[in-house]
């Protein structure tokens, strides 16, 4: 096919935009410039014919994002991956084509921003969450990636207009959403801003069009005040000898329209729509201007924030306080360094810009990097794209509150934290063993949300471990991440412990004596074994049992097979001593339970077996081991049903927790009955995990339903007899499950 070759108007619109980009390359050496330049003709060949919706050649679109790249001060290589960016997506050039003509590192680059279009997934939003999946993880290892994609989407923003109007609800949300966060939280305010207020005008054109006329028309009424009140700030200044740099600051359109939105105002309600930066040398100076500020006009209580001492997540640092102007309007004022003022606007990319700028100060390229580095460990724990996705996605949120540890050290997290947070945020190990807070020495529920200034002591138990509804109440990625990581690990070791239990039983009953370790060092014995079954590895088969997905007998006996083929004949005694001693509807041996399991063996909550109690064990398919007693109505039908997947089991002697089981106590209505019934219960040593009152409206009687723990049957039976004593109650028993 014959590629149509650009005309005149084509051609010279792209050596325009390329000449605009060169004037801005004045920082980099000879060498680097030339490398850029190589890009650039690699890519302008490459995308020869395409044009874009505004019938502008293609390749001012990578020109103009390295365009914005240089805004930042980006490296040669940087440069080179914004021209290069759509290569490999749109123009078929290989990722090895271009580590020859370019280098792995300018091609590891561009691949991190390539979305994943090839590939094929089973719906849209999977599609989406595996290439951010992609991108965010090319990102934590090098940031540059995210700064050409941030560069790349403000420029697709700014062009939106030429795209097909079907197109602008779902591209601007996904900027709302996904790209200003991502920008705010790597400190890049400017793009962040820019980012928002272009979304909002294509997401709602009509109320933005109607917003922007309003600033129009007050920023019209108050040019004279604002005016008056950066003369009364040049000569407080000027007085004091201070040398300061003051600009005007307009909050952005989104931002107003989010804040009458949020709290129900009307325009004329929004105060604070003009502010002021007040850029000074120094740290100590920033403090001396807020308080002649304060001086000269007066200051909103509470509106006052010290971002200095405490700087944000992203690395912003600022003075903020809101001051009452001339005329009664509140006019907002942002006092910081020139340093700070870099960070501000460009946070991550900062490093760049004190590399090319020597402005010195602070090591600008930490900014950030915390949270890149947290993307990395939720990845390691973390394989399914869309769980990656949501876990990142919690951690977006700008609002931050800010805590304290005992020994003073701050820690910022995202605004609705819980103390699981903070935990998993000090250490995985302090957040999996947690069992108990104080927030300023006060006991608190782990649940409890953390506000602004908490000191918070975390108390952990080494037996403790994550409860799976903690996933219910944290708010972080990381702390998510690592319970369901926990969970998972802990569920698939204990179901293998399980599995390699019932095996070795199982065994034992078809007359082989010997340790699975024993019999899995005979490799080609169990790689029959595994083509039998079809499982990768002994500790999958094992895990399987343990969940119920495999019978162990089943298994016990093709190995048995197995094992009579090479002339190792079955032990005739202990298979009959086995069989016999096992109880005739068991197909399987028995297992002892003392409360330590935890995800491998469940506890029927239609009958609450507690020690004491007649019980068997039901191999639910990928539920694991579900104890039920066996006067249980869901058990008998499942047995019925299911009987070869019941194994016995039995109580240990030595058990190393309470267990809960359910109990109706019928009562005469009155005044402290409740209490009475409580006290009871406490008297005879018996927690109260859950109580049942019923919604049907007050009669002489109730009939009140507790969930209770105790030691075991004899414990049970204690606690009825301290019920029946009581005064006011008419019947107490256990509940059971006989249908």
């Amino acid at each position: 096919m014959v590629m149509p070759q650009p005309g005149p108007a084509a051609t010279n619109a792209a050596a325009a935009s390329f000449a605009a980009l060169t004037a801005k390359l004045n920082y980099l050496s000879p060498a680097d410039f030339e490398l850029v330049r190589r890009a650039y003709r690699f890519a302008d060949e490459a995308h020869l014919g395409q044009m874009r919706k505004s019938g502008q050649p293609y390749i001012t679109h990578p020109i103009s994002v390295a365009s914005q790249c240089t805004e930042w001060k980006l490296d040669a290589q940087a440069l080179m991956a914004a021209l290069l960016h759509d290569a490999m997506e749109d123009c078929g050039v290989s990722k090895s084509e271009l580590i020859e003509r370019f280098g792995s590192p300018v091609a590891e680059l561009v691949d991190g921003l390539t979305k994943l279009e090839k590939l094929e997934f089973n719906t849209r939003e999977e599609n989406q969450a595996e290439s951010f999946r992609k991108m965010l993880l090319a990102m934590a290892r090098d940031v540059r990636v995210i700064l050409i994609k941030l560069a790349d989407r403000t420029h697709n923003m700014r062009t939106m207009s030429d795209m097909p109007r079907h197109k602008w609800g779902r591209i601007s949300s996904e900027t709302l959403e996904i790209y200003a966060p991502i920008a705010h939280r790597l400190g890049l305010n400017q793009t962040y801003r820019e980012l928002q207020d272009l979304a909002f005008k294509h997401l709602m054109p009509w109320r933005y069009e109607v917003l922007s006329k309003a600033v129009s028309r007050a920023r019209n009424r108050r040019r004279d005040l604002i005016q008056k009140v950066k003369i009364e700030l040049e000569n407080t200044f000027s007085k004091a000898g201070m040398q300061t740099r003051i600009s005007g600051r307009e909050k952005t359109l989104f931002s107003i329209y989010r804040k009458m939105d949020d709290k129900h105002l009307s325009f004329a309600q929004v105060t604070d729509i003009y502010g002021f930066r007040v850029i000074l040398p120094t740290v100590i100076e920033c403090y001396t201007a807020l308080g002649l500020l304060h001086q000269l006009y007066k200051p909103v209580p509470g509106r006052f924030k010290d971002h200095i001492a405490i700087g944000k997540v992203n690395g912003y640092q600022s003075l903020h306080t809101t001051l009452v102007g001339p005329s009664g309007v509140s006019v907002e004022f942002q006092i910081r360094t020139e340093p700070m003022h870099v960070v501000a606007e460009s946070g991550v990319a900062a490093h760049w810009l004190y590399k090319a700028n020597v402005l010195g100060g602070i090591n600008a390229e930490r900014l950030g990097t915390q949270w890149l580095q947290s993307l990395l460990d939720i990845q390691k724990e973390t394989r399914d794209a869309a769980e990656f996705w949501d876990h990142v996605k919690v951690d977006l949120f700008p609002d931050a509150v800010y805590v304290f540890t005992p020994k003073s050290k701050i820690m910022a997290l995202p605004r609705g934290a819980t103390v699981v947070d903070f935990a998993y945020a000090i250490h995985s190990n302090i957040g999996d063993h947690a069992v108990a807070a104080k927030i300023n020495n006060e006991q608190v529920p782990l649940r409890s949300e953390l506000k602004n200034g908490d000191v918070i002591e975390v108390i952990t138990a080494p037996i403790s471990a994550p409860n799976p509804a903690w996933l219910g109440f944290v708010r972080t990625g990381r702390a998510r991440s690592k319970i369901r990581h926990y969970l998972k690990t802990m569920a698939q070791t204990e179901s293998m412990e399980l599995g390699e239990r019932l095996l070795t039983q199982a065994l034992r009953a078809e007359g082989i004596d010997k340790q699975i370790d024993e019999l899995s060092k005979r490799r080609p014995l169990w790689d029959k074994l595994m083509r039998f079954t079809g499982n990768r590895n002994r500790q999958d088969l094992l895990t399987d049992i343990g969940l119920g997905k495999r019978i162990a007998s089943i298994v016990a006996k093709r190995m048995a097979t197995l094992l009579s083929e090479i002339g190792e004949k079955p032990d005739a005694l202990l298979m009959t001593r086995e069989r016999f001693m096992a109880h005739e509807s068991v197909s399987q041996g028995a297992i002892t339970l003392d409360g330590s399991e935890n995800a491998s063996v469940t506890y029927a909550k239609c009958c609450h077996p507690i020690p004491g109690d007649p019980i068997l064990g039901y191999l639910g398919r990928g539920e694991g081991l579900v104890v039920h007693t066996n006067t249980c109505g869901v058990g008998n039908k499942l047995q019925q049903k299911d009987s070869e997947r019941f194994i016995g089991v039995e109580w240990s002697d030595e058990l190393v927790r309470n267990f809960e089981t359910g109990i109706e106590v019928t009562v005469v209505n009155g005044k402290g009955v409740l209490a009475r019934v409580a006290g009871a219960l406490a008297a005879a040593e018996s927690d109260i995990i859950h109580v049942d009152m019923g919604q049907e409206a007050a009669q002489d009687s109730a009939v009140l339903r507790f969930v209770i723990a105790v030691t075991d049957l004899s414990h049970l039976q204690t606690a009825l007899r301290h019920l029946k004593r009581t005064p006011s109650v008419v019947r107490a028993e256990r509940m059971s499950s006989t249908s």
